[in-house]
């Protein structure tokens, strides 16, 4: 497993301490590793729709080629 340091506003800082003494989470770096989770799941989609755009114009290229 990698470990990483991230420096995070004061602002941020209070609402991640928050999230924990909320009982959201056990740890800080429990509630930032679901964050990133998060934002890359949600990131997902849009990746696989340029790969197949990237697929498609491929495609058509080799198409016009033949």
């Amino acid at each position: 497993m990698k470990t990483i340091q991230v420096k995070v506003n004061d602002r941020l800082a209070k609402e991640l301490d928050a999230l924990v003494q909320d009982g959201f989470f056990e740890t800080e770096e429990e509630a930032v590793r679901f964050a990133l989770i998060e934002f890359i799941r949600s990131r997902e989609p849009a990746l696989l729709e340029r790969f197949q755009r990237e697929d498609i114009a491929w495609a058509l290229k080799q198409k016009k080629a033949s």
